[in-house]
């Protein structure tokens, strides 16, 4: 998928439709003088329901969609007749979306399941008709009740990728490189930092025709938490992996160091990611194969399991599939819960309109530092036609 195409935040105004009003109606026929009130009831408002589909893996269907609008209900009319029910308003979202409010960024909702079905904004109730208020002593009420009205709200949707492995590291540590031999995804892999711009899913076959998902999230850099680099843009698609493989290269200066950087901004943006399995892959070991005694080492100071590897020569790429795949049979790491926390509307507002805003072409005037515009020197180049 291109870059470009790649959609994981959209924001929208969504409103449901308001409920018909109820019919007020007193019956006339000239065989039944007294016919008495026959006002039928006013049709409900359409719903806004989110729906989930395993068919789309992008927001890009409602980034220029940003209104989305249920019908109202209609009115009731007489002989009892009902209104018109408002058509409901059913918007696709890939699995993993998780809705916030858009005006105080707290979290309402997520759709994890192909099929699921939330409604977002109930439509307004129809009204009773008068019919519904007659009783011994008031046998022709001249009144019935308005519809209900519609809800409205601004709502941002998040997509976070749903995967089993996600290859966390910083820039140029082999992420994409792994991703593109140990599946068929095809990432953009090139020797300068923030190669991957967005996050690429590929299918990891193992043993017995089984396979698991893995994500290859762009790099975060020290300050991410903060809105750094890439910053908070990618930081959520981590939520929804449920094994962490840390990526460190072996050329690094301080692989413990550098490991501990990631580990704390994983812990600034949201501490409960410490809860899941981590794994930690030295990298790049075609370059300089660490020893035994130092992977133990590092196993021993981070309480982490470690592997070298290398995505060039095929080193520890085998070894590495069976240290994942026993991670992910663990009870544990079965089901990917995690509680979302309010969203900084003003941070993620700020980038989103940085990344998207055109950039306004300017014009540079030779001279803009004169006070005065002096014409006179230029009068002999023949461009002033005007006789003196």
């Amino acid at each position: 998928m291109a870059n470009g195409n790649f959609i994981d935040y959209v924001k929208l105004y969504c409103r449901s439709g308001k409920g018909g009003a109820g019919c007020m109606h007193l019956h006339r026929a000239k065989y039944l003088p007294k016919g008495g009130p026959d006002g039928g009831d006013g049709g409900r408002g359409g719903h806004i329901i989110l729906r989930g589909n395993r068919n789309l893996w992008t927001l890009l269907h409602l980034k220029y969609q940003k209104h989305i609008l249920a019908t109202d209900g209609g009115k009731g009319g007489d002989s009892r007749s009902f209104g018109k029910q408002g058509e409901d308003k059913i918007v696709e979202v890939p699995c993993g979306t998780v809705v916030y409010d858009g005006d105080t960024g707290e979290w309402l909702c997520e759709v994890k399941e192909d099929g699921e079905q939330i409604v977002l904004l109930k439509g307004g109730r129809g009204g009773l008709g008068n019919w519904h208020f007659r009783t011994a002593t008031n046998q022709a009420p001249r009144y019935a009740q308005p519809g209900e009205p519609a809800q409205e709200r601004n709502v941002i949707l998040q997509l976070k990728v749903l995967a089993d492995v996600g290859l966390v590291g910083f820039p140029n540590a082999g992420k994409s490189t792994l991703l593109s031999v140990v599946s068929a995804a095809k990432p953009e892999i090139a020797a300068y930092p923030f190669t991957t711009l967005t996050p690429q899913l590929g299918i990891v076959s193992y043993r017995d025709d089984c396979s698991f998902c893995m994500a290859d999230i762009p790099g975060i850099i020290e300050g991410a938490a903060e809105g750094k680099g890439l910053g908070l843009r990618f930081l959520r698609h981590i939520e929804r992996n449920a094994v962490l493989l840390f990526m460190v290269p072996i050329t690094s200066e301080d692989i413990k160091r550098e490991y501990e950087i990631l580990l704390g901004e994983l812990e600034k943006y949201n501490p409960q990611l410490l809860t899941k399995s981590r794994l930690l892959a030295v990298t790049k070991c075609d370059v300089d194969k660490p020893t035994q005694q130092q992977l133990k080492k590092l196993e021993k100071e981070l309480s982490v399991p470690v592997i070298a590897i290398s995505s060039v020569s095929g080193e520890g790429i085998t070894e590495l599939k069976d240290l994942i795949w026993t991670e992910l049979q663990k009870e544990q790491n079965q089901v990917i819960e995690i509680s979302h926390l309010p969203m900084d509307i003003e941070h993620i507002e700020r980038d989103e309109q940085s990344d998207n805003e055109d950039e306004e072409p300017t014009t540079i005037y030779l001279n803009e530092v004169e006070e005065e515009w002096d014409l006179s020197k230029y009068a002999d180049i023949g461009w002033d036609t005007k006789k003196k």
